[in-house]
Order: structure tokens, then C-alpha cells, then sequence
């Protein structure tokens, strides 16, 4: 089933650029000077990566919370974004409850529930994205361009962007043969040990993304850092032998060169401790093509890992049973 949802990531993509040119946005009533979305999950991380991309055009901060609260900088002059798949995520209805109280300029975007049906009693703008997906974290592309294209119809970001999504749908179309042969050989790196996942402080999302689809989909611990960050830090940890723990490093052409040559030192410091060390580069022009290139090579490379480790891609009992106790409360 998984394997399905990750060949129809650019068939998503496309009827999200649909969805988006097709909404209707009002403009606030007050001036915006910073944009806070609330989400968690496949939702949340939507948020992560539209920082990210507009970080080069949007001049007002893009910021995302993920838990029950809202920091104070929240106010009348903030446009609030509530992304839930579902609708009816417990934590975002939580931070949903104090926007409002606040006065901010409130956008939602979900497939239904709670989210929707208060923002129709309200009046407020929102998304409606479809519903029928039976794993949230498969709905990334539905999440993540429905920010764009409230963005940019709001004027606080060109058309430069959602034009780079359409680009990217043709090119992880065309390479998808070898985005499929490249994840299964990374799998085959990573089968039986501790995924370490580095890539550029511009691409964390793209590495946080890849760390929760093998935790969900192969039900596997991994973890990810940046680079420059972990070099004052992390880098201090790999002390020891690990042959416990394989590294896969997510690469640009144009990353920084400066980051460029630290990956090469990082790669031949770490490659005498760990079990493997791999690399794989992005593809496309822009940033949005290579972050979402990477996407659906990452979210191979978890599904093959899930086939390796004989697990269901699906399956989230833990935290289905995590909810359940959480309702006895």
C-alpha cells in the first residue's frame, strides 16, 4: 500500500497545485510582520519545508510550532496557518483555541474534521484537500503547497516557487526507474543498522523528513543533524567505533563550498567509524526540485527498508494505542 501512495507523490503534487491555484484567500485586515503555522506530523513537517523554500523571498519570519501552546509573539499582526490532515489532530486544536484568541489573520488547511468545521462557523479562509489518503504522512506535497499558494496569493512570495513545484513533478517522473534502483542499494547500506542522516543546514527538512518516514514506515530509530551546526558539536561524538550505525550524507551541487569541504573531511573522519558511509546527490534546478527529488527518494528508501525488515509500511499501532490512552485521560 505505501509503496503505492510514494509512485503517486508527483500525482499529488500536480492536483495540489490544482487545489492551490483554486483557493480563495481574503487579505488581512492588518498588516502581517510574521506568519506562524501550527501542525504536527505530515502536517507539521509541510511547514518545515515552505521555511525552507521562501526563506530567499518572503520578508516577513515563517515559523512553525508543533504542541498544545503558542509562544506570545502571536498576535493581530500574525497570519496563522492550521494545517491538520485530519482536522482533528489533538495538539493543533489545542494551539487553534489560543489563535483565536488572538486576534491573528486565520488560514486552514485540512481534508475535514474539527479544523474545517470550525473555520466554516467562524468565516475564516481555508484549503480543503482531499481525504481519502489513508496515511497522513503520504500527504506531504498536499500539506506543503497549500502554504505556498497562500503565500504567494497573499503577495508575500512570487509565483517563482509553485512554478519550480510544477518543474519538479517532471523530474521525478522521468528519473523515477533510477530513484527506485538508487533507494534500494541506499536500503541495502542501511539494512540492520542505525541510519545517520547528515545533509546542509538549507535542506534539515528534507533529513527530518527521511529520519520520521523510516521511523513510521520501517519502524526503525535513526537520527539526523546539519551540517555546519553538528561540526561544533556532534562531530566530537563519533570517538568510538560504530559498526552499528551506517551514514547516508544528502548532497547539492551548489551547496555552500565552505559545507561542500566539510562533508569531504566529515566523510573521511566518519568512514573509519561506521559501517558505511553513502552519499546521494539531489536533482533538478531549484531548491524545490531538489527537496522534493530527495523526498521521494527518501520515501523509497524507507518503504525498501520496511520490505527488509518484514514490517507493514502502514502500520501505527503505537500510536494509535498512544491516542487511546490518551482519551481514558
Amino acid at each position: 500500500m505505501m509503496d503505492k501512495l510514494i509512485e503517486r507523490f508527483p500525482a499529488q503534487l500536480a492536483e495540489s497545485l490544482e487545489i492551490g491555484e483554486a483557493a480563495t484567500i481574503t487579505a488581512p485586515e492588518k498588516t502581517i510582520n510574521k506568519i506562524y503555522v501550527a501542525g504536527l506530523g505530515g502536517s507539521g513537517i509541510g511547514g518545515d519545508f515552505v521555511a525552507e523554500m521562501v526563506a530567499d523571498e518572503c520578508k516577513v519570519p515563517y515559523l512553525v510550532g508543533k504542541g498544545y501552546g503558542i509562544p506570545a509573539y502571536v498576535d493581530e499582526n500574525t497570519l496563522a496557518i492550521i494545517s491538520s490532515y485530519s482536522g482533528n489532530t489533538e495538539e493543533t486544536l489545542s494551539a487553534f483555541d489560543q489563535i483565536e484568541k488572538t486576534g491573528a489573520k486565520v488560514i486552514c488547511i485540512a481534508s475535514g474534521g474539527k479544523v474545517i468545521a470550525r473555520a466554516k462557523e467562524a468565516g475564516y479562509d481555508y484549503i480543503l484537500v482531499p481525504g481519502d489518503w489513508p496515511s497522513p504522512r503520504a500527504c506531504l506535497g498536499f500539506s506543503l503547497v497549500q502554504q505556498i499558494f497562500v503565500l504567494q496569493k497573499l503577495g508575500f512570495i512570487t509565483s517563482a516557487i509553485s512554478s519550480q513545484i510544477k518543474t519538479a513533478i517532471d523530474v521525478i517522473k522521468y528519473d523515477q526507474d533510477d530513484i527506485k534502483k538508487e533507494a534500494l542499494a541506499i536500503a541495502k547500506k542501511l539494512y540492520g543498522k542505525t541510519a545517520v542522516i547528515y545533509t546542509t543546514d538549507r535542506m534539515e527538512s528534507v533529513a527530518m523528513r527521511l529520519r520520521q518516514q523510516i521511523n513510521e514506515n520501517a519502524k526503525l530509530l535513526c537520527w539526523h543533524n546539519v551540517i555546519p551546526e553538528m561540526n561544533h558539536n556532534e562531530l566530537v561524538g563519533w570517538k568510538a567505533d560504530r559498526q552499528d550505525v551506517a551514514v547516508l550524507y544528502m548532497r547539492n551541487k551548489d551547496d555552500h563550498k565552505r559545507n561542500a569541504t566539510r562533508i569531504d573531511i566529515n566523510k573521511e573522519i566518519i568512514s573509519k567509524l561506521s559501517a558505511s558511509v553513502t552519499e546521494v546527490h539531489s536533482k533538478g534546478q531549484s531548491l524545490p526540485e531538489k527537496m522534493l527529488y530527495l523526498v521521494n527518494l527518501g520515501d523509497w528508501v524507507s518503504w525498501f527498508m520496511s520490505e527488509m525488515h518484514g514490517v507493514d509500511s502502514i502500520e501505527v499501532d503505537v500510536i494509535d494505542y498512544l491516542k487511546g490512552e490518551l482519551a481514558k485521560v
